[in-house]
Formats: C-alpha cells, structure tokens, sequence
C-alpha cells in the first residue's frame, strides 16, 4: 500500500533521507524509531507530498505520489503531533466538515455518530467545542475522520507524545483496530514501548539511513531497547 523505492531528499549538501526502501503492507503497522533529524518525519512529508524527493519514488497504492498527487490522497490519512481541527467547531462539527470535504457528499449524521461512538469519544464531548478537548480526544476525532474517508492508509507524526499512559494506550487500541481492518499504518515516533506493542514492524533510522528492520514478534522491549541504542552509538 506504501512504498518507498530509492526515496531520497536533500537540502543542498545536506542529506534528510538517503535511498530509502520500504514498503508497508495493508493491515500492517510499521514504526519509524530514530532520533530527531533521523529522516522520520521527512519520510512522512515526503509520502503526502508537502516536499518533492530528491531522486526516487513515494508511491500509495501504486501511484507516484508526486505525479499523482491528488488522487494518492484520496487513500490516506494524517495525523501530525499537534492535531489541527477548527477549534470553534464542535467535534462533530469537524467530523461533518472533513468527512463532506474527502467524499464530495453529506455523510448521514447517525454515521458520523456512529464513527464517534467507534473511537471511544466520552459521551456527549461530540457536542462540545474542540477547543476543550485535549490532545487525545481531538486524535479520536482524526481518526473517525479517517474511518469516515475510509482511507487505506494511515501516517502518524508522534502521535503519542504529550499523551497521559491513559490515553496512550486508547490511541493504540485505535490503530491497532484498523490495521485489523486492513489499513496500512506507518508511524514515526520516539516511543520504543509502543513501537513494540503496536508494531508488525518496526525500522530504525539514523542520518537519513534505514539502518535495521525488526519484526517486533521476535524480541522483548529490552531488546529493542538494546538494539536501538546500539545504533544511535554505532
């Protein structure tokens, strides 16, 4: 579903990502560890197209994401470390507004409740402005827009950080759901535990380079732990 051949990105003699081959299967979560400036979050920008690659190709679901930059999106869904949302919006106003604009058409409001009711909103908070929502309800929102959209593809920017044990762990739930029902994740985050929890996969990144892939059935969180941080000294 995602697909990274040669994908490279640098910014004169700088290099962000260097010859990055990887591909992300329907249903699987694959977790992108590394430390900041690793080629995580270029990796990301480059598979929704907010920057151009260097030499190679980003594809979803087949297509070139840079020749085919609107019709790739139509598969995918972003969820950065500070989610967007209009504020003044209740969150079911938000799910109304982003749901119409990926499908072109109203979506019935028992769905879109219905789609609430499945990210585990708290009762009655779809009524509530956004601006009172904290950071994990507002990712819930997110992600009941991606299940509105049904996008085959979902791209996680530190999706944990900042968030409480509590909330943490309701946000793997979610995305371990839709893997479940075969979306495609890829995540870059710090968060060698849920990389471990959450992950089929998971890959570790340093200077712009895919230095290791890990299924995470064949170790411990020591293990990753060890493994990691090997290579940020290697």
């Amino acid at each position: 579903m995602l697909q990274a051949i040669g994908l490279s990105k640098s910014y004169g003699a700088q290099t962000a990502l260097d010859g990055l081959n990887l591909e992300v299967k329907p249903g699987e979560i694959f977790c992108l560890l590394g430390a900041n400036g690793a080629g995580k979050t270029t990796t990301i920008n480059l598979f929704l197209n907010f920057i151009e690659p260097t030499s190679g190709l980003a594809k979803i679901n087949g297509l070139d994401v840079a020749s085919d930059a609107l019709e790739t999106k139509k598969y995918i869904a972003y969820i950065p470390e500070q989610v967007s949302l209009y504020k003044n919006l209740t969150g079911l106003e938000n799910l109304d507004y982003f749901a119409t604009l990926a499908s072109g058409a109203a979506v019935e409001k028992s769905r879109l409740v219905g789609y609430l009711r499945e990210v585990d909103l708290p009762s009655g908070a779809e009524d509530r402005k956004v601006s009172t929502y904290s950071k994990g309800m507002r990712q819930k929102i997110v992600i009941a827009i991606a299940m509105a959209k049904q996008a085959k593809a979902l791209l996680l920017d530190e999706p944990t950080s900042g968030l409480d044990p509590k909330a943490s762990n309701e946000f793997s739930q979610l995305i371990r759901k839709l893997a479940g029902n075969g979306t495609a994740i890829l995540m870059a985050t710090h968060d060698l535990f849920r990389a471990k929890e959450d992950g089929s996969r998971v890959g570790i990144m340093r200077q712009g380079r895919l230095r290791q892939v890990l299924n995470t059935d064949e170790f411990g969180h020591a293990d990753l732990e060890r493994i990691y941080l090997e290579h940020m000294h290697d």
